[in-house]
């Protein structure tokens, strides 16, 4: 593994634990002590150049990865990719983009006016991919966003990053099950999203995924800060689809759900005192 995927890996991970200190706990509550595997890491962009969904992959193709499988979110008017690297230490990577021409005028206007703000040039660069926003945004125009698409809203904020990375539940030495860790994590007092019920897929599917509810981080807008969902940590357990060959892709309709750990409404259904 060349040093320079290593080092993208430990920066997007510092970046991601800004926002995101339930992880580093997480890492205390599993690992005690030991490094964990991560499964996969998620990225959320919109489908307008030059930060289409091609433009992220293309980094990571550039370190080796190639692409698996393709996925369509109707509800959530997405489509995504994930990308596989021939070293099953490295995580996958599972990128979405939001198809923001099926949406009304008035969120068009908004989100073409960001991409408007971002340097193309600085979209050729791996480390765009932990470079947060490239914008300016008013808190009435996330409002905004937020009435129409979570996943809008959420890119607004926070631009350019991992939007979640996932504990590999099968490389944990002390848990058998998805279960397990779920459990665990609520005895430390997490907050798990419970969209599609706390474990989304089965061993039927070859894939159990959970997740907790993002962290609250604040957000400076252009005319004052908002304290806002920011992102979380997800949880996978893989099954064999052969002998010794477990499966590696994922399941859209858990995926669709997982989507909503970040969800501004699910928290506040969730968590009456938030």
């Amino acid at each position: 593994m060349s040093h320079s995927v290593e080092q993208f890996f430990d920066n997007l991970w510092n970046d991601y634990v800004q926002l995101t200190p339930s992880a580093a706990k997480v890492h205390q509550v599993l690992g005690q002590g030991r490094s964990i595997i991560n499964d996969h890491v998620a990225f959320r962009t919109f489908n307008i150049a030059p930060v289409r969904l091609a433009a992220l992959a293309k980094h990571f193709e550039d370190m080796g990865y190639k692409a698996c499988g393709d996925y369509v979110f109707e509800a959530k008017k997405l489509v995504a990719k994930h990308y596989e690297h021939s070293n099953p230490r490295l995580p996958k990577i599972f990128i979405s983009e939001l198809l923001v021409e099926e949406f009304s005028p008035e969120l068009q206007r908004i989100v073409n006016a960001l991409v408007a703000q971002v340097d193309a040039q600085s979209v050729a660069k791996p480390e765009f991919l932990y470079s947060g926003a490239h914008w300016q945004i008013s808190s009435t125009d996330y409002e905004q966003l937020l009435e129409e698409s979570e996943y809008a809203a959420w890119m607004a904020a926070f631009g350019f990053r991992a939007n979640h990375f996932t504990v590999n539940v099968n490389e944990l030495p002390d848990f058998e099950s998805l279960e397990q860790v779920n459990a665990t994590l609520k005895e430390a007092g997490f907050q798990l999203n419970t969209s599609g019920g706390e474990i989304k897929g089965s061993r039927e599917v070859f894939l159990e995924q959970s997740s907790t509810m993002a962290d609250h981080t604040a957000v400076r807008f252009s005319d004052m800060e908002k304290v806002i969902p920011s992102c979380f940590y997800e949880f996978a357990k893989r099954y064999e689809i052969a002998p010794d060959q477990l499966y590696t892709g994922f399941v859209a309709a858990s995926a669709d759900k997982i989507f909503e750990s970040t969800n501004a409404r699910t928290q506040k259904e969730q968590d009456g005192n938030a």
